[in-house]
């Protein structure tokens, strides 16, 4: 009789591969899991217009601008304008810090005079923290509900609301 080999050896296995479902469910579950446990946050920018430097002389206008300057000093807040700068109030800071609401108010007095400004320049010659500055640019921004309500001709002359005081916010002095 003749010899036999065993099936199991004649017969040929197939290679099988490497079954990556399993992986590939994993990955994604993880990348959903990281996506629904992240914090979406919402940024919000406050503009600043940057000071333009020219060699060409101003435009001339029969109207002196008001060139209202904010200076922040480590004790006061001094507000001037004019060309040349004239001081035309000064807010002290308290424990708490500036008088801001003094500052909007003396602001809102000051927008009835000149409605048709709506510029500002802040030099602070002190460090500030974040907070501190943005506390000060709204005081010097926005109108509050109970404020006076001021009205500017848009460009067909219609009377419209304004809703703001003095919402163009230059830095003067970022360099020094």
């Amino acid at each position: 009789m003749a010899y036999k080999t065993p099936t199991s050896r004649k017969a040929k296995r197939k290679e099988q591969g490497l079954n990556l479902i399993p992986i590939l469910d994993a990955v994604f579950i993880f990348i959903f899991f990281l996506l629904m446990s992240t914090q979406f946050l919402q940024i919000f920018e406050i503009a600043s217009d940057v000071p333009l430097v020219s060699n060409e002389p101003p435009p001339k206008s029969k109207k002196k601008p008001l060139a209202l300057t904010l200076t922040i000093r480590k004790d006061k807040l001094v507000l001037s304008a004019g060309l040349p700068s004239r001081t035309i109030k000064t807010i002290g800071k308290s424990g708490e810090g500036y008088d801001l609401n003094e500052l909007h108010d003396y602001l809102v007095g000051l927008k009835k005079k000149h409605q048709d400004e709506n510029s500002i320049i802040f030099e602070p010659v002190v460090d500030l923290t974040y907070e501190e500055i943005v506390k000060i640019m709204d005081a010097v921004r926005k109108l509050n509900n109970t404020d006076e309500k001021f009205y500017i001709k848009d460009k067909d002359g219609i009377d419209v609301e304004s809703k703001t005081l003095f919402d163009k916010i230059v830095f003067g002095n970022l360099m020094s």
